[in-house]
């Protein structure tokens, strides 16, 4: 470690890396589905809106937990609902409700979600 380095201290959800990421591909979901029809306001909108917003809503939830098995569990919830989200996403973009570059940037982004939730599961599990 550099001198000027310290490490980083987990107090809360909110220091968490990946509960940041997750919050921002929620918000990237909430911009992106304001151009939908107002027909699917029930439908796919609600759908991809509730599936990313679950996802850190998940993570929070697991960090709150007192054991490290509870934790896990709701990670891998998040990670449901991120393939969840992505299956949306798709699917929003081979019926044309979203544009190829917008599905594009949310699936990058739920990739590294994705990435990032499975680095903490197995950092976890290591414990």
């Amino acid at each position: 470690m550099e001198k000027d380095e310290r490490p980083i201290t987990i107090v809360s959800y909110r220091d968490l890396l990946v509960w940041k990421a997750a919050l921002e591909l929620a918000v990237s979901c909430y911009e992106l589905t304001k151009g939908f029809p107002n027909a699917e306001t029930y439908g796919m909108t609600s759908q991809i809106r509730r599936a990313s917003a679950s996802i850190a809503a998940n993570i929070a939830e697991g960090h709150g937990r007192e054991n490290t098995g509870s934790y896990v569990q709701f990670l891998r919830v998040a990670q449901g609902s991120l393939k969840e989200l992505e299956t949306h996403v798709i699917l929003s973009g081979r019926v044309g409700l979203m544009p190829e570059i917008g599905t594009n940037q949310l699936l990058d982004q739920a990739e590294e979600v994705g990435k990032m939730l499975r680095a903490l599961i197995r950092r976890l599990q290591a414990k």
